[in-house]
């Protein structure tokens, strides 16, 4: 039975499947089994490593891949199935912006954005009035008689930006665009992305290979492995409690906090016998990331703490940190019930001597 796109759903994967012939005989899998809700409204995240089937993901929205099973809703019209007319009507509004910017080098800035119009026959007047505003909305309008050659990286991706809007879309899609920028550049286009889903209410789909861009634009999330989607959700949810191998692989470098190299070769994973130490690993949610918890555990129980190495960071409006400390071994299931019971989670990483 076929599913209707659910409510509050822009893009709705139902158990889509893409697989490519090989040469000789047989067929090899892409994507198996995807079924997922990107909100309406909302900046939703991709990640995966390179050859999970992002990109092919990505492409079945408009229609440049057909799936092979299943069946992917944009608005509530079927894509795989679109032809023609329909067809161009749904990539209309689905602006895409690419990871190598895909500008037209003979074309200046202004021209470039208003390529996408004049394909889709907009009066020449009404082109000029909207490709200007575009490029002033993306910050250009000072370049915009330059031509791709005389632009930076950023710059260029922020006219791939403004083309990408031309046709006036409900959705989005963000194809690894700051993956060859550098970082202060990737913070510039990853706002720009942000200003332009709050401000016109549009819908982005992003896919990329790093967690950073997801935990700084995106509310919502999934993770790809192997053709298949591991996990998906809310990114607080997905950062604070990764389920799958692969999430926390890739959530290592971003919200991981490592213990100082001496502690660490000192480690076992059993207590040992005699004096030892609890090394606990603390994660602190919410309204209470901030608060002085270790102070007031240490003067509570009158507990020797020792604080090893910790970060907190944003996701979002909505704080997150991670902390590693130690305790006496013998107390550390006291403090460990102390901290639960103020709504933190806790686990025991080993113990040192």
């Amino acid at each position: 039975m076929q599913r209707e796109t659910s409510a509050g759903a822009a893009i709705l994967f139902d158990d889509v499947g893409k697989t490519y012939p090989q040469k000789g005989a047989g067929s090899v899998m892409a994507l198996e089994g995807i079924s997922l809700e990107v909100p309406a409204g909302a900046i939703t995240g991709i990640i995966g490593r390179s050859g999970a089937g992002k990109s092919t993901l990505m492409r079945m929205v408009n229609g440049l891949e057909k799936p092979t099973s299943g069946r992917i809703t944009v608005g509530g019209r079927d894509v795989g199935a679109a032809h023609g007319a329909a067809l161009r009507e749904i990539r209309r509004e689905v602006g895409m912006i690419f990871q190598h910017f895909n500008l037209l080098s003979s074309r200046t800035v202004l021209e470039n954005v208003a390529l996408p119009m004049e394909i889709a026959g907009v009066p020449r007047g009404q082109i000029r009035t909207r490709a200007s505003d575009l490029v002033a909305r993306v910050g250009l309008e000072k370049l915009a008689n330059r031509y791709p050659a005389e632009l930076s990286g950023g710059q260029k991706q922020r006219v791939g930006i403004a083309r990408a809007l031309a046709t006036e879309p409900k959705v989005l899609l963000s194809d690894e665009a700051t993956s060859a920028l550098d970082p202060e550049t990737t913070q510039t286009v990853l706002k720009l992305l942000a200003d332009i889903n709050r401000d016109l209410g549009l819908t982005v789909l992003l896919i990329t290979h790093e967690m950073a861009v997801v935990r700084d634009i995106a509310s919502h999330m999934a993770v790809i492995d192997g053709g298949r989607i591991v996990e998906a959700g809310e990114t607080y949810d997905i950062f604070t409690t990764p389920q799958h191998p692969t999430t926390r692989s890739f959530l290592s470098g971003v919200t991981g906090v490592t213990l100082p190299r001496f502690i660490a070769e000192q480690m076992v994973t059993e207590r040992p016998e005699g004096p030892a130490r609890e090394v606990i690993r603390i994660t602190f949610l919410g309204d209470k990331a901030t608060d002085p918890l270790l102070a007031q555990m240490s003067a509570a129980l009158g507990l020797d703490v020792n604080i090893l190495a910790g970060a907190i960071e944003e996701i979002g409006p909505r704080p997150f940190g991670n902390l590693l400390i130690s305790v006496p071994a013998d107390r550390g299931a006291e403090a460990r019930s102390y901290l639960e019971t103020h709504q933190q989670r806790t686990e025991v990483l080993g113990y040192v001597r």
